[in-house]
Protein backbone atom coordinates (compact mmCIF):
# COMPACT_ATOMS: atom_id res chain seq x y z
CA UNK A 1 0.00 0.00 0.00
CA UNK A 2 1.24 3.21 -1.11
CA UNK A 3 1.63 5.73 1.51
CA UNK A 4 -0.23 9.56 0.65
CA UNK A 5 0.35 13.04 2.13
CA UNK A 6 -2.17 13.69 4.69
CA UNK A 7 -5.12 16.47 3.80
CA UNK A 8 -7.24 17.43 6.18
CA UNK A 9 -10.81 18.56 5.93
CA UNK A 10 -13.59 20.79 7.98
CA UNK A 11 -17.00 20.00 7.57
CA UNK A 12 -20.20 21.99 8.59
CA UNK A 13 -23.83 20.69 8.72
CA UNK A 14 -25.20 23.63 11.11
CA UNK A 15 -23.85 26.81 10.01
CA UNK A 16 -26.60 29.37 10.33
CA UNK A 17 -26.03 32.69 8.79
CA UNK A 18 -23.79 33.55 5.87
CA UNK A 19 -21.76 35.68 7.65
CA UNK A 20 -20.58 32.51 9.84
CA UNK A 21 -20.42 30.49 6.85
CA UNK A 22 -18.10 32.65 4.81
CA UNK A 23 -15.83 32.96 7.60
CA UNK A 24 -15.65 29.31 8.06
CA UNK A 25 -14.58 29.02 4.57
CA UNK A 26 -11.95 31.71 5.44
CA UNK A 27 -10.75 30.22 8.22
CA UNK A 28 -10.34 26.69 7.02
CA UNK A 29 -8.24 28.04 3.75
CA UNK A 30 -6.23 30.15 6.60
CA UNK A 31 -5.40 27.43 9.12
CA UNK A 32 -4.26 25.13 6.35
CA UNK A 33 -7.38 22.97 5.81
CA UNK A 34 -7.28 21.08 1.98
CA UNK A 35 -10.93 21.22 1.63
CA UNK A 36 -14.71 22.39 3.32
CA UNK A 37 -17.58 20.16 3.05
CA UNK A 38 -20.88 20.34 3.10
CA UNK A 39 -23.52 17.88 4.24
CA UNK A 40 -26.27 17.33 1.75
CA UNK A 41 -29.72 17.19 3.86
CA UNK A 42 -33.07 19.15 3.41
CA UNK A 43 -35.09 18.08 6.39
CA UNK A 44 -33.96 19.10 9.91
CA UNK A 45 -33.42 15.82 12.24
CA UNK A 46 -31.79 14.86 15.38
CA UNK A 47 -29.56 12.63 12.10
CA UNK A 48 -28.14 15.94 10.18
CA UNK A 49 -27.39 17.57 13.60
CA UNK A 50 -29.99 20.91 12.08
CA UNK A 51 -28.51 21.69 8.61
CA UNK A 52 -29.46 25.41 7.65
CA UNK A 53 -27.85 25.34 4.36
CA UNK A 54 -28.08 23.56 0.99
CA UNK A 55 -25.00 22.38 -0.06
CA UNK A 56 -25.08 23.37 -3.82
CA UNK A 57 -25.31 26.92 -2.96
CA UNK A 58 -23.46 26.60 0.16
CA UNK A 59 -20.39 25.38 -2.12
CA UNK A 60 -20.28 27.90 -4.53
CA UNK A 61 -20.50 31.08 -2.07
CA UNK A 62 -17.57 29.16 -0.26
CA UNK A 63 -15.19 29.03 -3.45
CA UNK A 64 -16.01 32.71 -3.69
CA UNK A 65 -14.79 33.88 -1.12
CA UNK A 66 -11.32 31.95 -0.72
CA UNK A 67 -8.71 31.35 -3.85
CA UNK A 68 -7.26 27.99 -2.66
CA UNK A 69 -9.67 25.80 -0.31
CA UNK A 70 -11.04 22.83 -2.36
CA UNK A 71 -14.86 22.30 -1.64
CA UNK A 72 -17.04 19.91 -1.63
CA UNK A 73 -20.00 17.86 -0.58
CA UNK A 74 -19.88 15.24 2.03
CA UNK A 75 -21.60 13.69 0.45
CA UNK A 76 -24.54 14.78 -2.16
CA UNK A 77 -27.84 12.10 -2.37
CA UNK A 78 -27.95 11.31 -5.50
CA UNK A 79 -31.81 10.44 -5.04
CA UNK A 80 -32.29 14.53 -4.16
CA UNK A 81 -30.86 15.99 -7.54
CA UNK A 82 -32.11 15.09 -11.05
CA UNK A 83 -28.59 13.87 -13.05
CA UNK A 84 -28.70 16.44 -15.37
CA UNK A 85 -29.47 19.50 -12.84
CA UNK A 86 -26.87 17.71 -10.97
CA UNK A 87 -24.05 17.54 -13.95
CA UNK A 88 -24.45 20.81 -14.39
CA UNK A 89 -24.40 22.26 -11.49
CA UNK A 90 -21.13 20.32 -10.81
CA UNK A 91 -19.61 21.55 -13.96
CA UNK A 92 -20.71 25.25 -13.01
CA UNK A 93 -18.80 24.91 -9.14
CA UNK A 94 -15.98 23.85 -11.05
CA UNK A 95 -15.88 26.19 -13.74
CA UNK A 96 -16.42 29.30 -11.37
CA UNK A 97 -13.85 28.28 -8.48
CA UNK A 98 -11.28 27.51 -11.41
CA UNK A 99 -10.97 23.62 -10.82
CA UNK A 100 -11.53 23.42 -6.89
CA UNK A 101 -14.78 21.32 -6.78
CA UNK A 102 -14.27 17.51 -5.20
CA UNK A 103 -17.63 15.48 -5.97
CA UNK A 104 -19.06 13.66 -3.35
CA UNK A 105 -21.82 11.49 -4.35
CA UNK A 106 -23.65 8.98 -1.90
CA UNK A 107 -26.68 6.24 -2.60
CA UNK A 108 -28.37 7.71 0.20
CA UNK A 109 -29.44 6.71 3.91
CA UNK A 110 -31.53 8.92 6.04
CA UNK A 111 -35.04 6.83 6.08
CA UNK A 112 -36.52 9.79 8.01
CA UNK A 113 -35.55 12.52 5.40
CA UNK A 114 -36.37 10.29 2.13
CA UNK A 115 -40.44 9.71 4.24
CA UNK A 116 -40.17 13.97 4.69
CA UNK A 117 -39.47 14.74 1.45
CA UNK A 118 -42.04 12.43 -0.02
CA UNK A 119 -38.98 10.66 -1.55
CA UNK A 120 -39.64 6.78 -2.36
CA UNK A 121 -36.48 5.00 -0.14
CA UNK A 122 -35.77 1.88 -2.23
CA UNK A 123 -34.17 -0.65 -0.86
CA UNK A 124 -29.80 -0.82 -0.93
CA UNK A 125 -29.01 -2.73 -4.07
CA UNK A 126 -31.29 -0.07 -6.56
CA UNK A 127 -29.81 2.61 -4.65
CA UNK A 128 -26.42 1.83 -5.30
CA UNK A 129 -27.63 0.83 -9.22
CA UNK A 130 -28.93 4.06 -9.10
CA UNK A 131 -25.42 5.75 -8.20
CA UNK A 132 -23.22 3.61 -10.83
CA UNK A 133 -26.06 4.89 -13.59
CA UNK A 134 -25.59 8.62 -12.43
CA UNK A 135 -21.77 8.63 -12.00
CA UNK A 136 -21.56 6.88 -15.97
CA UNK A 137 -24.13 9.64 -16.79
CA UNK A 138 -21.46 12.13 -14.93
CA UNK A 139 -18.91 10.94 -17.04
CA UNK A 140 -20.66 11.40 -20.09
CA UNK A 141 -21.81 14.80 -19.31
CA UNK A 142 -18.43 15.86 -18.14
CA UNK A 143 -16.80 14.84 -21.36
CA UNK A 144 -18.36 17.73 -23.62
CA UNK A 145 -19.37 15.31 -26.03
CA UNK A 146 -23.16 14.89 -28.00
CA UNK A 147 -24.96 12.81 -25.14
CA UNK A 148 -26.84 10.05 -25.48
CA UNK A 149 -27.46 7.85 -22.61
CA UNK A 150 -30.55 5.14 -21.59
CA UNK A 151 -30.10 3.63 -18.21
CA UNK A 152 -32.54 1.64 -16.07
CA UNK A 153 -32.45 4.54 -13.77
CA UNK A 154 -31.00 7.91 -15.86
CA UNK A 155 -32.09 8.44 -19.37
CA UNK A 156 -30.87 11.73 -21.20
CA UNK A 157 -30.32 12.97 -24.83
CA UNK A 158 -29.97 14.85 -27.60
CA UNK A 159 -27.92 17.58 -25.79
CA UNK A 160 -24.13 18.53 -25.24
CA UNK A 161 -23.34 18.96 -21.28
CA UNK A 162 -21.84 22.29 -20.98
CA UNK A 163 -20.19 24.04 -19.31
CA UNK A 164 -17.20 21.75 -19.27
CA UNK A 165 -15.33 21.81 -16.16
CA UNK A 166 -12.12 22.62 -15.19
CA UNK A 167 -10.44 19.60 -13.91
CA UNK A 168 -10.49 16.91 -16.53
CA UNK A 169 -11.98 14.42 -17.25
CA UNK A 170 -13.59 15.22 -14.17
CA UNK A 171 -13.83 16.86 -10.60
CA UNK A 172 -12.37 14.12 -8.68
CA UNK A 173 -14.88 12.02 -7.45
CA UNK A 174 -15.61 11.04 -3.82
CA UNK A 175 -18.31 8.00 -2.86
CA UNK A 176 -19.14 7.12 0.50
CA UNK A 177 -20.52 4.61 2.09
CA UNK A 178 -20.04 2.12 5.20
CA UNK A 179 -22.13 -1.50 3.89
CA UNK A 180 -19.69 -3.83 0.97
CA UNK A 181 -21.39 -3.30 -1.91
CA UNK A 182 -21.59 0.17 -2.09
CA UNK A 183 -17.15 0.36 -0.85
CA UNK A 184 -16.30 -2.02 -3.20
CA UNK A 185 -18.18 0.05 -6.20
CA UNK A 186 -16.53 2.83 -4.56
CA UNK A 187 -13.33 1.04 -4.84
CA UNK A 188 -13.88 0.13 -8.90
CA UNK A 189 -14.82 4.16 -9.55
CA UNK A 190 -13.79 6.74 -7.20
CA UNK A 191 -10.80 9.35 -6.69
CA UNK A 192 -11.54 9.18 -2.78
CA UNK A 193 -13.93 6.73 -1.03
CA UNK A 194 -15.19 8.06 2.15
CA UNK A 195 -16.07 5.67 5.20
CA UNK A 196 -18.61 5.76 6.87
CA UNK A 197 -20.90 4.05 9.45
CA UNK A 198 -23.15 1.19 7.74
CA UNK A 199 -25.93 3.02 8.80
CA UNK A 200 -28.47 0.51 6.98
CA UNK A 201 -30.93 1.21 9.73
CA UNK A 202 -31.65 4.87 8.49
CA UNK A 203 -30.46 6.51 11.43
CA UNK A 204 -27.10 6.90 13.27
CA UNK A 205 -27.36 5.33 16.56
CA UNK A 206 -24.63 2.76 18.58
CA UNK A 207 -25.04 0.26 16.22
CA UNK A 208 -23.46 2.06 13.48
CA UNK A 209 -20.97 3.63 15.13
CA UNK A 210 -20.00 -0.32 16.42
CA UNK A 211 -19.71 -1.17 12.60
CA UNK A 212 -16.62 0.74 12.53
CA UNK A 213 -14.82 -0.41 15.13
CA UNK A 214 -10.92 -0.80 14.72
CA UNK A 215 -11.48 -4.57 13.28
CA UNK A 216 -14.44 -3.93 11.51
CA UNK A 217 -12.56 -0.77 9.28
CA UNK A 218 -9.45 -3.61 8.45
CA UNK A 219 -12.28 -5.73 6.51
CA UNK A 220 -13.78 -2.21 5.00
CA UNK A 221 -10.65 -1.69 3.66
CA UNK A 222 -10.37 -4.80 2.45
CA UNK A 223 -13.84 -4.48 -0.12
CA UNK A 224 -12.44 -1.26 -1.49
CA UNK A 225 -9.15 -3.20 -1.93
CA UNK A 226 -11.15 -5.15 -3.64
CA UNK A 227 -13.36 -3.43 -6.07
CA UNK A 228 -10.29 -1.42 -6.76
CA UNK A 229 -7.80 -3.80 -7.62
CA UNK A 230 -4.65 -2.79 -9.31
CA UNK A 231 -5.71 0.81 -8.98
CA UNK A 232 -5.75 1.05 -5.42
CA UNK A 233 -3.00 2.95 -5.03
CA UNK A 234 -4.22 5.81 -6.91
CA UNK A 235 -7.26 6.14 -4.57
CA UNK A 236 -7.29 8.76 -1.72
CA UNK A 237 -9.02 7.00 1.34
CA UNK A 238 -11.22 9.77 3.62
CA UNK A 239 -12.77 9.46 7.40
CA UNK A 240 -14.33 11.69 9.24
CA UNK A 241 -12.77 12.07 12.93
CA UNK A 242 -16.30 12.53 14.18
CA UNK A 243 -15.21 11.87 17.77
CA UNK A 244 -12.50 14.09 18.31
CA UNK A 245 -11.35 15.89 21.61
CA UNK A 246 -7.70 17.28 21.85
CA UNK A 247 -7.56 16.88 25.70
CA UNK A 248 -5.12 15.68 28.38
CA UNK A 249 -7.43 13.04 29.65
CA UNK A 250 -8.05 10.56 26.70
CA UNK A 251 -8.68 7.72 28.65
CA UNK A 252 -11.54 9.67 30.56
CA UNK A 253 -12.82 11.04 27.59
CA UNK A 254 -12.66 7.39 25.61
CA UNK A 255 -14.18 5.83 28.77
CA UNK A 256 -17.62 8.38 28.44
CA UNK A 257 -17.87 8.35 24.92
CA UNK A 258 -17.80 4.85 24.84
CA UNK A 259 -20.50 4.40 27.27
CA UNK A 260 -22.91 6.23 24.53
CA UNK A 261 -22.02 3.27 22.24
CA UNK A 262 -21.90 0.23 24.09
CA UNK A 263 -18.05 0.30 23.81
CA UNK A 264 -15.66 -0.30 26.50
CA UNK A 265 -12.77 2.79 26.67
CA UNK A 266 -9.89 0.87 24.90
CA UNK A 267 -12.68 -0.13 22.10
CA UNK A 268 -13.71 3.73 21.60
CA UNK A 269 -10.08 5.30 21.59
CA UNK A 270 -8.83 2.70 19.01
CA UNK A 271 -12.16 3.53 16.96
CA UNK A 272 -11.11 5.13 13.82
CA UNK A 273 -13.37 7.82 13.80
CA UNK A 274 -12.19 8.91 16.85
CA UNK A 275 -9.08 10.54 18.21
CA UNK A 276 -8.65 11.57 21.63
CA UNK A 277 -5.61 13.39 23.61
CA UNK A 278 -2.41 16.00 22.72
CA UNK A 279 -1.78 17.08 19.32
CA UNK A 280 1.22 15.02 19.13
CA UNK A 281 -0.50 11.70 20.64
CA UNK A 282 -3.25 12.84 18.13
CA UNK A 283 -0.46 13.47 15.44
CA UNK A 284 1.20 9.63 16.29
CA UNK A 285 -2.26 8.27 16.38
CA UNK A 286 -2.90 9.26 12.71
CA UNK A 287 0.27 7.98 11.28
CA UNK A 288 0.05 4.41 12.74
CA UNK A 289 -3.90 4.51 10.95
CA UNK A 290 -2.11 5.72 7.70
CA UNK A 291 -0.39 2.61 8.02
CA UNK A 292 -2.67 0.09 9.08
CA UNK A 293 -5.19 1.32 6.99
CA UNK A 294 -4.11 3.77 4.17
CA UNK A 295 -6.15 6.91 5.67
CA UNK A 296 -4.40 10.29 4.59
CA UNK A 297 -7.72 12.41 4.23
CA UNK A 298 -9.16 12.98 7.45
CA UNK A 299 -12.16 15.22 8.32
CA UNK A 300 -13.64 17.11 11.26
CA UNK A 301 -15.81 18.90 12.35
CA UNK A 302 -16.21 22.60 12.20
CA UNK A 303 -16.48 23.22 16.28
CA UNK A 304 -12.91 21.02 16.24
CA UNK A 305 -11.43 23.54 13.83
CA UNK A 306 -9.39 25.68 15.54
CA UNK A 307 -8.19 22.96 18.24
CA UNK A 308 -7.25 20.71 15.93
CA UNK A 309 -5.29 23.37 13.66
CA UNK A 310 -2.29 22.55 15.47
CA UNK A 311 -2.10 18.68 13.76
CA UNK A 312 -2.59 20.24 10.96
CA UNK A 313 -0.04 22.18 11.08
CA UNK A 314 2.16 19.56 11.78
CA UNK A 315 1.03 16.71 8.98
CA UNK A 316 -0.46 18.82 6.65
CA UNK A 317 1.33 17.49 3.13
CA UNK A 318 3.89 15.15 5.02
Amino acid sequence: MSIKPFRFAVESASTASGTAWKELARKAESLGYSTLFVADHYVDSASNGGQMLAAIPAMAVASAVTTTLRIGSRVLCIDYHHPVVLAKNAATIDLLSDGRLELGLGAGWTASEYTAMGCTMDDAPTRIARLAETVEFLNAFFSGEPISFAGTHVSASGFTGQPKPVQQPRPPLMIGGGARKVLTYAGSVADIVSFNFNNRAGVVGAAGVQSSSASAMDEKVGWVRAGAGARFDSIELEIGAYFTVVTDDPATTAENMGAMFGLSGDEMAAHPNALFGSVENICDTLRARRERYGFNYITVSDRNADAFAPVVSILAGT
